[in-house]
């Protein structure tokens, strides 16, 4: 662990070891992104402890949200990153003939990582990935609400790289905000649109590039052709996961009028099937982070009127998954992005309400839609901007690789994932390689070339 007095020292060795080169050779690369791999393998009964001891998660959910996903990212960045960092050519213009055009991946520097708490260890090394594939140094800070898994990201990181390529701070706001402070070359931070607001401030007087992962309102839409019982399985597995703690659950539910009972009655059954009739009896269902956010969250159950769910237990910082109705746009639930296992329902009757109603708000991070009719999910996709969703499912388009995972607006801006997060760490380099066989006098002044000119760049 890095200590605040020494924080300007790592940026600073971590700036000129940059300098020398070698995080720039691919075979370093590789070799440094192997050694994570037995890394993270040998610590993976620690990782699943301390996700159990700071979140409640059960082994399953932590390696299918947190550990699995983190190797199936890591495998296809080692598998792919030769052919990734190789220069690529572009097609020449008339007016550059003899010229070859290149686009050359390089790292930006020094990356600084600010996790977030709610998937701890995911959202600290599946960025971490993508900053060593493109060739860059990293400072890591994981969030200070999960210190155990903060604990394990720390003691792996020191066990396997020296401090000046990848290192670790770990510390609260205070320790964040003297971190975005220094020179870095890059800030990937995931978190809140509030705190994002406030890194972009912070990296704007330095002219640091950044990538803001943050959250939002995303909506979850049942039209009235879609499989009830199923679409309701999918649902609660995507809202309730991690308690709720997630920044791509649905945060409300617009099912259309005519199915909204029977969905709710299929909702109930799906969330006694997987946490229990008394899901704060059960083990391994997960509790909320922090006094703070439990309290915020109990306010948000005198809204509406409760349809399943609704108890609570203080002492261990547990709520139920709850079914909220009656719900109307003006309560406080629907004012913020809920980010616990709350979930507030609300109908149509149209397509075109839901249009509306979704674009009045920012842009949300991720959108659900379940129907089998190809228009309706057409028009949708079409008419809604959101940062990224599902067609009949929820969270899945988190877990590959293949797809870039981003916000837009105020859920964020940059994506990552596979090789949108080599992307995303590297600067595209533009090269054009002239020839000195032959030389076109008419682009130089006062050799009559204007004629030729407007021929070859005319409109």
């Amino acid at each position: 662990m890095i200590i605040n007095d020494s924080i300007e020292e790592l940026v600073l060795n971590q700036r000129r070891f940059f300098k020398t080169g070698g995080p720039r050779d691919v075979s370093f690369r590789i070799e440094q992104l192997n050694k994570l791999r037995n890394a993270l393998i040998a610590k993976e009964a620690e990782v699943i402890n301390a996700l159990r001891k700071d979140l409640n998660k059960s082994e399953q959910e932590s390696f299918t949200t947190e550990v699995g996903i983190v190797y199936k990212e890591l495998s296809y960045v080692i598998k792919n990153i030769h052919k990734w960092t190789k220069p690529r050519k572009v097609k020449t213009a008339v007016t550059h003939f003899g010229s070859r055009g290149e686009i050359h991946p390089e790292p930006y520097g020094t990356v600084l990582i600010i996790a977030p708490w709610n998937y701890p260890w995911q959202l600290a090394i599946s960025p971490l990935i993508g900053a060593l594939a493109a060739g860059n140094t990293a400072i890591i800070k994981p969030s200070e609400l999960t210190p155990h898994v903060a604990g394990v990201i720390s003691s792996l990181i020191q066990d396997t790289f020296p401090t000046q390529y990848v290192a670790v701070v770990e510390g609260g706001p205070d320790t964040s905000t003297r971190l975005l402070k220094q020179p870095v070359d890059y800030i990937f931070f995931t978190g809140s649109t509030n705190i994002g607001k406030v890194v972009m401030q912070a990296a704007a007087k330095n002219l640091i590039p950044v990538t803001l992962e943050l959250g939002g309102k995303s909506p979850c839409i049942v039209h009235k052709d879609a499989p009830i019982k199923l679409t309701a399985r999918r649902i609660i597995f995507g809202k309730f996961t991690n308690a709720g703690q997630t920044c791509v659950a649905p945060d409300y539910l617009l099912v259309h009028q005519s199915v909204k009972e029977e969905l709710i009655k299929h909702m109930k059954e799906a969330i006694s099937e997987f946490y229990s009739d008394s899901p704060l009896s059960n083990p391994d269902y997960g509790r909320i982070v922090s006094e703070k956010h439990f309290l915020r969250l109990s306010n948000f159950l005198s809204n509406g009127s409760i349809r399943h769910g609704g108890k609570c237990d203080a002492s261990k910082l547990l709520i139920e998954p709850t079914l909220l109705d009656d719900i109307t746009w003006e309560m406080p639930v629907m004012e913020e992005e809920i980010f616990g296992p709350i979930f507030p329902i609300l109908t149509y009757d149209h397509l075109d309400e839901i249009i509306d109603m979704v674009n009045a708000k920012p842009k949300p991070l991720a959108l659900y839609l379940f129907t089998k009719d190809n228009d309706i999910q057409n028009k949708i996709l079409s008419s809604i901007s959101f940062g990224g969703g599902c067609v009949n499912d929820t969270l899945m388009h988190l877990a590959t690789p293949h797809l870039p995972f981003g916000g837009v607006g105020e859920s964020g801006m940059g994506a990552y994932h596979g090789e949108h997060s080599f992307e995303t760490f590297s600067h595209k380099k533009s090269v054009l390689r002239q020839t000195n066989k032959f030389d076109f006098s008419f682009r130089y002044p006062g050799k009559g070339g204007l004629k030729l000119l407007r021929k070859l760049m005319k409109p």
